[in-house]
Order: structure tokens, then sequence, then C-alpha cells
């Protein structure tokens, strides 16, 4: 049978066996379990069947490519489950901390990557096709433009690398973009040292009015909170690290005011 691409589910199908191999065998923990985000037509779900070592588990939404996986991967039998993963109860899966494999749909990538971090003490790892302008959001470091709210949330619990790029034309149909491929490592010595929540509050309200200086941005939540270096109030969230995100938070924890700001 034949899969269509459906504009809807963002699908733009990978149709080079060389790159979809190579996809594969970036994962680093192939030992633990595999979780693999809407295998399409099963270009990485061919070579996931042969490199894991443990568990393997298919999610995917669209019935037609569930169908064309049952007929040529019979052997995933209940491991190939039919449903939106983020409604998905992920953590669920397994018994155990798992790794995540994806072409993901471009459309809602951001959101697969907000459910892998509210899921980040069970995922190890995450190799995942994106659109390049999102992978380099994503690994991209304070001082440049590319640097906003995935880079600091998603550095803060994870060894991000850029990969590889994609050429559009590897893919039916091709994308109006190019694309990339990145590897995430959970750190587990890395936990921040305040409140997480708070922390999240912080670097999204800096980074929604990314062109004003954080006295101006975050302050309705300074008031009042003295800081330990003051001056950092004349930058913008762009040119401050994770690290430095940590220190606001923590003296506005020590202000004693985090219970109604959350």
């Amino acid at each position: 049978m034949h899969v269509t691409p459906k504009k809807r589910l963002g699908q733009h199908f990978l149709i080079d066996m060389e790159i979809a191999e190579k996809i594969v065998h970036s994962l680093q923990f192939t030992h633990t379990p595999i979780l693999e985000i809407g295998a399409g037509t099963g270009v990485l779900t061919r070579f996931l069947m042969t490199q894991a070592k443990n568990e393997f588990k298919v999610v995917e939404i669209d019935a037609e490519s569930i169908e064309y996986l049952q007929q040529h991967y019979p052997e995933l039998k209940e491991n190939l489950i039919r449903h939106d993963f983020l409604q998905l109860d992920i953590a669920s899966l397994f018994s155990e901390p798992f790794a995540i494999i994806g072409n993901f749909p471009y459309n809602i990538s951001s959101q697969i990557l907000f459910k892998i971090l509210d899921n980040k003490d069970v995922v190890t790892e995450v190799v995942g096709m994106f659109q390049k302008e999102v992978a380099e959001r994503i690994v991209a470091g304070p001082g440049t433009k590319q640097y906003g709210i995935l880079s600091v949330l998603l550095q803060a619990f994870y060894d991000i690398e850029y990969l590889f790029t994609v050429d559009e034309s590897k893919f039916l149909p091709p994308p109006k973009v190019k694309s990339a491929v990145i590897r995430m490592q959970r750190n587990p010595d890395k936990k921040l040292r305040c409140n997480e929540v708070l922390f999240k509050k912080v670097v999204k309200l800096a980074f929604n009015q990314r062109r004003k200086m954080l006295r101006n941005s975050l302050k309705s939540l300074l008031d009042d909170v003295q800081l330990d270096n003051p001056a950092i109030l004349n930058l913008r969230p762009e040119q401050l690290s994770v690290a430095e995100f940590e220190k606001i938070v923590l003296n506005i924890e020590k202000k004693g005011v985090i219970l109604h700001l959350l």
C-alpha cells in the first residue's frame, strides 16, 4: 500500500536510506528502551528494529501509516501505538528511562520538546530531525539572536549537539526549508539550584519582551528584590547564561515571595 503525506499532520517523509541509517546510528544509549515518534513509512523503523537492544515502541497518529507499518513490520504487534504523542502518557510506556527518536513534524516540534521537558526525568536521550531554524535555536548560546526560551530551558537539563544538516531533496514532498538532526543527552548531575517552576516563569517572561532590559521585563517579579549582581538588570535576556538565570531566581526566592508568584 501507499502512504500519502498529509499536510495537516506536517508529514514530509524522509526517502534517503543513508540519512535514515545515520540518524538511527546517532543514538548513543541503544541499550535503553527506545520510543519512535511518527514513524510514517518506517524509514527509521527498519533500522531501529535491528539497532535497538531493548524494548522498542512506535507511536503514530495516522491511520494510513499504522496500516502500512502493521503490514511491513508485523513483529511490532502491540508495540505499535496509535495515539497522539502530545496526549500520550509517555512516562508509563516503559518501566525504566528511555530514549526518543523521530523525524518530528515541524508544525508541532516545539510542543514535542516541551512535552519531553515535562518528562525529562525519564527521557535520557533524544535524536530528532527538526526544521534547521528550530535546531539552531535549540543549540544556540548566549549572545546570539537564535538564543531564546527553548535554548535556555532545554540546555538547563540536556547536553545538546547539532549533528548534521539535511537537504530538502531528501524528503517527499520536499519541505520549503532545510532540516537538521540534533542529539540531546540528559545530564543527571545537572539539577537546577532554584525552583524549577519559577525558573521557567522568569525565562519566559524575559524572552517575551526580549528587546527590553531585564529591569523592565522582570519588573513585576523584582519588587524590592536585592540581586547579588544588580548590573545584570541592564542586560537583555539573550545575554544571560542558564546559570545567570538561576541566580536571578535564587535571589527572588531569598526574598520569600515565591509562593504568590507561582
